[in-house]
């Protein structure tokens, strides 16, 4: 089944178990999608539905920890609730180890040596990492491993 009509399906669901929380992160979802698309005038494939999420992922986890530095425990729930239910829909996370022999891998297949060659390592990992790694995180450790 396409990612959007498992997200239309669990929104169906969430209306007949009178979910709000749950049902207002999947209209969100699913508003976010659809103004892609009219922007882009195509339909969406999974890889693409996939990139919507992770940006959303990325602004739920900015926000936890804006509202943490703010001391707003109330919206910092919010926040997480939303993460939780948007990471449902993300392909199974890798490990720590997996993330380690990645970019071992990546740093061998383009030859980066030092801080210059960070740009095609992030460049290979990007593809095969996306959606599957917090890529902010996965830079980190490659520029250690680089510097």
């Amino acid at each position: 089944m396409a990612l959007k009509t498992r997200i239309t399906e669990d929104m169906k669901d969430a209306m007949r178990a009178k979910d709000s929380a749950r049902l207002s992160t999947i209209r969100l979802l699913l508003a976010a999608i659809k103004q892609r698309e009219v922007d882009e005038r195509k339909e969406l494939a999974d890889a693409d539905v996939l990139a919507v999420i992770e940006k959303m992922v990325k602004q739920r986890r900015d926000s936890i920890a804006q509202f943490t530095a703010g001391k707003r425990p109330d919206l910092v729930a919010v926040e997480q609730g939303e993460l939780a239910v948007l990471q449902g829909y993300q392909p199974q996370q890798m490990s720590e180890a997996e993330i380690e022999a990645a970019i071992a891998a990546a740093i061998a297949a383009t030859g980066a040596a030092g801080p210059a060659g960070m740009g095609k390592v992030m460049a290979e990992l990007k593809g095969k990492l996306a959606g599957r790694a917090d890529m902010a995180a996965v830079s980190t450790k490659v520029k250690a491993k680089l510097g």
